[in-house]
């Protein structure tokens, strides 16, 4: 009966033993498709104060779009991107302006909201610069969205693949 206690064990640490795995392989993953496009636009009463962008090709369901407006630059030189929605109030807190967006899987709408927008100066309403960011779905819970940066460098984009739109 020992013997056979002594060759189950045996048996066991051989069947275990090969059963280890060790797979170094380095994943690729070459379906996640992030992509970053940059526009000016002018906000009016001509165009609604909104503007529409073709996205193509669409982009999936799934997927997640993101919208920074540059809205200054720091002393050092480095842009300062502010994540839509973005709003302005009066000194008494009620809502004066700001700025929302809306997308399908084939287009994003910028657009201005608020009161009497044509008053507002023209600085918020002319030649202001936007980017679109398309992050795939599985990235969109795992990253602050809140900084453009740690976006863009999570998805593996640099500025200089940022797409200009006209």
């Amino acid at each position: 009966m020992k013997n056979f206690y002594t060759l189950l064990v045996a048996l066991s640490f051989l069947l275990f033993q090969s059963c280890t795995i060790e797979d170094n392989t380095e994943y690729i993953d070459n379906d996640t498709i992030s992509e970053a496009f940059e526009i000016t636009t002018s906000f009016n009463t001509a165009n609604g104060f909104s503007k529409l962008v073709s996205l193509n090709p669409a982009i999936f369901n799934s997927d997640v779009v993101l919208v920074y407006r540059l809205s200054g630059v720091t002393t050092q030189g480095n842009d300062i991107w502010k994540l839509l929605p973005e709003m302005y109030f009066y000194n008494d807190g009620t809502l004066d302006f700001g700025y929302k967006f809306d997308f399908t899987k084939n287009d994003v709408r910028i657009f201005m909201f608020g009161n009497e927008l044509e008053t507002v100066v023209s600085d918020y309403k002319t030649n202001q610069v936007f980017r679109i960011v398309i992050v795939p779905a599985y990235f969109s819970n795992t990253i602050d969205i809140a900084n453009i940066d740690n976006v863009l460098s999570a998805l593996k984009i640099n500025k200089a693949e940022i797409q200009l739109l006209k």
